[in-house]
């Protein structure tokens, strides 16, 4: 078994190499003056067991260079290449609600098949079909054990976890049961892409502590005018819990101007190029990630991490 890391979060492949007990394989990765991304793994992988760690957010080159990282372990007679990606990027693109838009989170899972990779290991999909958009083994994990253990530990009374939207609401109602909280729902509209609009609030929060769950936060503007509506309602202290940290634009200012107490999120994205704020806690998935990339390789149950 070996270990490879892309350029996109090579800080949390070295933690889950930690925790492994071992050290990342030695790989050249650059790029060419006209862009052009060059691969070569400068040690033996023929007959091993290998993973490589790359999660995809934009810009398009960590896409790529997963991609490339594939073929090339696959060209060099790799027995079985696992793309362990922490992020999948354009998983918000799952399905044609629209004329004459592409289903993007598909044809990048074709890529993926394509490139080579015999199996992935994902983090919180966005959109839980996408696991079928793939025609090779995807295990799909959750960190919702992380943000549960950090949240028991803050010791909140009178907490209500709260789904900003219809669609997350089956995995908040699971957090929420994990916690011992009752659960309630923001009623969402979407005007425009990266725009949001509260209309309602469905539960009882006047005078309880609430956590804001979801799989990623991008621009800030739904959980920030989530904040605002729950305050309005009555809300005590409002906490934000999320897996991927995007954080595009002038996010990081508009949650710190926000009602929001405190926000938490994964290293499946790094945030060394962000601008820290008080509010903002970042918890790791590195052991969830290398206990689960263990049981792969020595083909252990992974769903049992999740019992």
């Amino acid at each position: 078994m070996k270990i490879f890391a892309g350029r996109a979060n090579s800080a949390l492949a070295e933690k889950i190499a930690a925790y492994l007990g071992m050290t990342l394989g030695n790989a050249e990765i650059k790029q060419f003056e006209d862009g052009e991304l060059f691969v070569q793994f400068n040690e033996n992988v023929r007959g091993v067991d290998t993973f490589i760690v790359q999660p995809t957010f934009p810009p398009g080159d960590n896409l790529l260079e997963l991609l490339i990282m594939i073929d090339a372990a696959t060209r060099a007679s790799a027995s079985r290449v696992t793309a362990v990606i922490p992020y999948y990027g354009y998983a918000r693109q799952d399905r044609k609600d629209q004329p004459r838009v592409a289903i993007s989170a598909k044809l990048v899972a074709n890529l993926i098949t394509v490139a080579g990779a015999n199996r992935v290991l994902a983090v919180d999909l966005h959109a839980g079909q996408i696991q079928g958009f793939f025609d090779i083994p995807l295990d799909h994990l959750f960190a919702s054990p992380v943000l549960i253990d950090y949240f028991k530990g803050l010791g909140l009374t009178d907490l209500v976890v709260v789904a900003p939207d219809i669609g997350s609401a089956r995995m908040v109602r699971a957090f929420g049961k994990r916690l011992g909280a009752p659960f309630a729902l923001i009623d969402k509209r979407r005007p425009a892409p990266n725009v949001s609009e509260v209309m309602n609030v469905i539960g009882e929060v006047q005078g309880r502590n609430v956590l804001i769950i979801d799989d990623m936060v991008d621009t800030g503007g739904t959980m920030v005018q989530a904040a605002v509506a729950l305050k309005g309602r009555g809300a005590k202290d409002v906490y934000v819990g999320c897996t991927h940290g995007l954080f595009s634009g002038n996010a990081l200012k508009r949650i710190d101007d926000s009602p929001i107490r405190e926000i938490v999120v994964t290293d499946t994205i790094p945030l060394v190029n962000k601008t820290s704020i008080s509010k903002l806690r970042v918890l790791s998935v590195a052991d969830l990630l290398g206990e689960a990339m263990r049981r792969i390789h020595l083909g252990e149950s992974v769903s049992s991490l999740f019992i």
